[in-house]
C-alpha cells in the first residue's frame, strides 16, 4: 500500500508563536517529533505540509537542511494543502499527524495503521480520535486518497477547511469509520495532555526529554507513563490546560463531540 504521512506546520501561533522551532535535546521541535513518526514501520513518505506565506520560510529553511520533503500550500484552508501534498504521489491511504505532538509514539502510529491497512476494505478513515483514548497528542488519522478527494470536492465549511477532516468523521453516513482504542483499557485523553499550545506544554514536553531522551531517544509512551507515576508533581507542569482542544470552539457545528469532550477556559 502507497502510505503518505503529512505533518501540517508553520510558524503562526496564536498562543504560541514559533512553537515548532523550540529546542528540544538539540534540536527544533519539529525535527525531534519527525524522529519520531520515522520510526514507525508503516508511515510511509513522511512530507511536512507548510504554507507559501513568507513567514514560514524558516520551516522550509529547516526541512531542507535537514532532509525533509516539504510542499508549500494554501495558509489558512488545511484540506487544500494536505490533498495538494499528498496528490503528486497517488497515495492508496494518507495519514494526518499534527505538528504539536512531540511526544507521539511510533507503535501508536503503526497501530492505527495497521488496523486500517488490515481492513481496507471496511473503512474510508481510521483514527485514534473518535472517541479518543491516548493521551492528547498522540493524534493519528488516516483516511484513504479517494475519500480525501471526496472531501477536498465537497467540504465547504470554514472549520472543515482548516480542520482537514471533520468533513469525514461528522458523516458517517458517507463515510466507513473505524477507531482504534488504548489496548491498556484506559481513557487519558482528558487527564494527560502531551501536545503543545502553550507555554507550559513547552516546559512539559522539555521535562520529559530531559529525562527520557539520552537513555533513548525514542522513548515509548509507557515509558512516559511510568516516569509520570512515579513523579506526579509533572503533570502540574500543563495541568491547567488538560483538556483543553480546538473542539470547545466549535461545539455548536460538530455533532459527533460532545461538551465532555474538551474544556473551556
Amino acid at each position: 500500500m502507497n502510505i503518505i504521512t503529512i505533518i501540517q506546520a508553520r510558524i503562526g501561533s496564536s498562543r504560541l508563536p514559533g512553537k515548532i522551532l523550540l529546542p528540544i535535546a538539540g534540536k527544533p521541535l519539529l525535527v525531534r517529533m519527525i524522529e519520531r513518526v520515522r520510526a514507525s514501520t508503516l508511515a510511509g513518505k513522511i512530507i511536512v505540509a507548510t504554507t507559501i506565506d513568507p513567514s514560514d520560510d524558516p520551516v522550509y529553511s529547516l526541512c531542507i537542511s535537514e532532509n525533509i520533503s516539504v510542499f508549500r500550500g494554501h495558509p489558512t484552508n488545511l484540506l487544500d494543502r494536505h490533498f495538494k501534498t499528498a496528490a503528486p504521489y497517488f497515495p492508496d491511504l494518507v495519514v494526518k499527524i499534527p505538528s504539536d505532538c512531540p511526544l507521539i509514539d511510533p507503535a501508536v502510529i503503526d497501530k492505527v495503521l495497521r488496523c486500517f491497512i488490515s481492513n481496507s476494505d471496511k473503512f474510508d478513515y481510521v483514527s485514534n480520535l473518535h472517541p479518543p483514548s491516548y493521551p492528547d497528542g498522540n493524534d493519528v488519522e488516516a483516511v484513504s486518497m479517494k475519500a480525501l478527494s471526496e472531501t477536498w470536492l465537497n467540504a465547504r465549511r470554514p472549520m472543515e477547511l482548516e480542520h482537514t477532516t471533520p468533513y469525514i468523521w461528522e458523516n458517517p453516513g458517507k463515510f466507513r469509520i473505524g477507531n482504534v482504542k488504548w489496548e491498556t483499557g484506559n481513557d487519558y485523553s482528558m487527564t494527560h495532555r502531551f501536545t503543545i499550545d502553550y507555554i507550559e506544554d513547552y516546559f512539559f514536553i522539555k521535562t520529559i526529554y530531559d529525562e527520557l531522551f539520552p537513555a533513548n531517544p525514542l522513548f515509548s509512551l509507557s515509558d512516559i507513563i511510568c516516569l509520570l507515576d512515579s513523579r506526579p508533581e509533572l503533570l502540574e507542569i500543563n495541568k491547567k490546560y488538560i483538556g483543553v482542544n480546538w473542539y470547545r470552539n466549535h461545539l455548536n457545528e460538530l455533532k459527533t463531540i460532545t461538551p465532555e469532550q474538551t474544556r473551556i477556559i
